[in-house]
């Protein structure tokens, strides 16, 4: 795949592209072109774009992860998750999305990746409970902050947060948010288009 692209990407994010995480990345290609011909995951195909679009942007998010608890909300293909997950191996990521066909490539790409710290639902945000609660929620989906966080507000441990990956600057959307929150604007290596994160630390009780 770009090797290049991605190797200087993931340097420019501060983490290391050692031989194991590149070779995990270029395994997660290859299955997702796989099974992208039969079953719809992405519309990116490209080698090119898959480092930028798919990898450099998940892993862009990672000094913003807190605790080692994460949940992805609406993983789609598994982004940001698998990515995230390959690189933060001390961390338990559960990978959740309504649609069954993509959480079935999720687990199976685990399972070929060797990621013993991923868990793949098959649920609903709102349907979806865990006793325990998660440090970090991240959503890449187009939902609005809002309604994320309304959605999965119930899932947070106590001091955690949520994370709502976004493209230009949400300014309509966060006039409306009534929670504590920052945005903060991403550099994704390789990447021209901007990217914003918007950081909510409501209240949890």
């Amino acid at each position: 795949m770009a090797a290049g692209i991605l190797t200087a990407g993931i340097e420019a994010l501060g983490l290391a592209p050692t031989p194991d995480r590149i070779g995990r990345i270029q395994q997660l290609y290859r299955g997702l072109v796989r099974w992208n011909r039969v079953v719809n995951l992405t519309a990116i195909e490209d080698e090119a774009r898959f480092a930028t679009h798919h990898v450099l942007d998940s892993l862009a998010i990672h000094p913003y992860l807190h605790g080692g608890r994460i949940l992805d909300v609406g993983t789609g293909a598994g982004f940001p998750g698998l990515p995230l997950a390959i690189f933060f191996p001390e961390r338990r990521f559960v990978l959740l999305d309504a649609v069954a066909k993509k959480i079935r490539f999720v687990r199976q790409m685990a399972l070929e990746l060797g990621l013993n710290n991923v868990e793949a639902v098959h649920a609903r945000v709102e349907d979806y409970t865990d006793p325990a609660g998660f440090s970090t929620i991240v959503t890449r989906a187009v939902t609005e902050a809002g309604r994320s966080l309304t959605q999965s507000r119930h899932l947070l441990a106590p001091g955690g947060r949520l994370l709502v990956m976004k493209g230009r600057h949400p300014t309509e959307e966060l006039a409306a948010l009534q929670a504590p929150h920052r945005v903060v604007p991403l550099k994704v290596p390789g990447l021209e288009a901007r990217r914003h994160l918007i950081e909510i630390t409501p209240e949890t009780e």
